[in-house]
């Protein structure tokens, strides 16, 4: 008799029949397990405030911001999130349901870099909900989810993929310095033709460059303004 190599315990006559339930066993567990990872993201950190940035500036918005980042903006103001090991999981249904205690119609994700994580789960179950889904990104990760709008931020640190600007319904370009106007137009000869393009002053600049921004929106009109108004209202 040949001697059992199998990793399963031998049962009669019925090896084959044992070792199909074992196998499927732990693919149902397998599954399981990779459920619970996809159904988790790490929070840095969320809350219920005004949007102040871009096309959307004014309105009431949950923002959630996650953990990760491999960009690197040297000027960036929430570099706590770049570690997403340091912030909690959080499950998608619990978002959802913090989410829905609150009066807003929008949810804005946000980072770090959000498309580091898979956002499909998350933006179903948002959109299950009824909830407006928004993306604040580099772009510099694949494209996940459902996005009522797309918030393209291009970076230097690391460029957007090619595949991803087209679908920007807005690009909005941190200016730290003179040349960053070049980097700006850029990806406005790459994003598609309804697409909003604004300009924003990097905050601890913002007095050296806005009256640059200004002076280029007048002549190049196609551009706008963005400030970061929830700053000056001492909002989050």
């Amino acid at each position: 008799m040949l001697a059992n190599k199998s990793p399963y315990p031998l049962r009669g006559q019925n090896n084959t029949t044992l070792a199909g339930e074992v196998l499927e066993n732990d693919f149902k567990k397998m599954t399981e397990t990779l459920t619970i990872q996809t159904q988790q993201l790490p929070v840095m950190e969320q809350f219920y405030t005004i949007q102040g940035e871009g096309s959307h500036q004014g309105r009431a918005a949950y923002f959630i911001r996650l953990g990760g980042c491999d960009v690197g903006c040297v000027w960036c103001d929430v570099k706590d999130s770049w570690d997403a090991s340091k912030h909690p999981m959080v499950s998608i249904k619990m978002l959802t349901d913090i989410v829905a205690v609150t009066p807003t119609k929008l949810v804005v994700i946000t980072g770090g870099e959000p498309l580091l994580h898979d956002l499909t789960a998350l933006t179903a179950s948002l959109k299950a909900k009824g909830f407006e889904t928004n993306i604040e990104t580099s772009g510099s990760s694949p494209l996940s989810g459902t996005w009522d709008w797309i918030c393209l931020s291009p970076k230097k640190f690391k460029a957007p993929l090619p595949e991803v600007v087209p679908f920007a319904n807005e690009l909005k370009v941190v200016i730290f310095n003179k040349h960053d106007f070049a980097w700006a137009e850029t990806y406005a000869a790459q994003v598609n033709s309804q697409c909003k393009l604004y300009l924003q002053p990097e905050w601890d600049k913002a007095d050296a460059v806005t009256p640059m921004i200004i002076a280029y929106i007048k002549a190049h009109p196609q551009w706008q303004l963005s400030l970061q108004i929830h700053k000056y209202i001492n909002v989050p």
